[in-house]
């Protein structure tokens, strides 16, 4: 039980790196860009990979009527989402203390994991969701009124996951590393409940 308990709390610690590594990554490739513009986004607000690659999407994006990238306190995901995710790492890591000890189950690593895996879930509803606000919420009045071949208004909206043209940009849209460690976290909690339900039978 205790290398499960020490795994839980590796698992469980590694939610933290959330606070200093990047979730997920947005780039934006076009001729006119050799380098492309990027985006970090953090569990606390988004940040530009280069240091003006904000400034500069948003100077594009205002042509075709898009927002602003939004502030940190623009978005209340950008206040909720560390106290989320320091709770959720608090616990885990209790957890595994309790269960170095012999005072917690391994099925608590379990309820752990899948409470962990469906705010996730959430998360990325969530994330979704602001994207295609993101890329279609239009200013009515903007410079440029980009239509389909039926006449229909464009949207921009990046990309969950994967790659989309949009318009003379590729935009790409993938995990970066906080969402790696974080995977990896889940999977070492995973193991620690089937290593520590295993002692529990011997």
């Amino acid at each position: 039980m205790k290398k499960s308990s020490i795994l839980m709390i590796v698992g469980a610690g590694l939610l933290l790196s959330l606070f200093y590594f990047p979730l997920w990554n947005i780039e934006l490739g076009a001729p006119q860009y050799p380098i492309p513009l990027g985006m970090n986004i953090y569990i606390d607000g988004i940040k530009g990979v280069g240091e003006f690659d904000l400034q500069n999407i948003d100077g594009l994006n205002h042509y075709i009527g898009m927002k602003t990238i939004p502030k940190p306190e623009q978005m209340w995901e950008f206040t909720v989402f560390p106290l989320v995710v320091a709770s959720m790492a608090i616990l885990g890591i209790a957890l595994g203390i309790g269960g170095y000890f012999n005072k917690v189950k391994p099925s608590f690593f379990l309820v752990w994991l899948i409470v962990m895996a469906l705010l996730g879930i959430a998360g990325m509803y969530d994330f979704n969701l602001w994207l295609i606000d993101y890329g279609s919420d239009l200013d009515p009045h903007a410079i440029m009124k980009m239509v389909d071949a039926q006449g229909n208004p464009l949207t921009y909206e990046p990309p969950l996951f994967g790659h989309r043209k949009i318009l003379n940009f590729d935009a790409y849209s993938y995990p970066h590393l906080g969402a790696y460690l974080m995977g990896l976290g889940l999977l070492l909690t995973f193991l620690a409940f089937v290593l520590g339900t295993k002692s529990k039978k011997q």
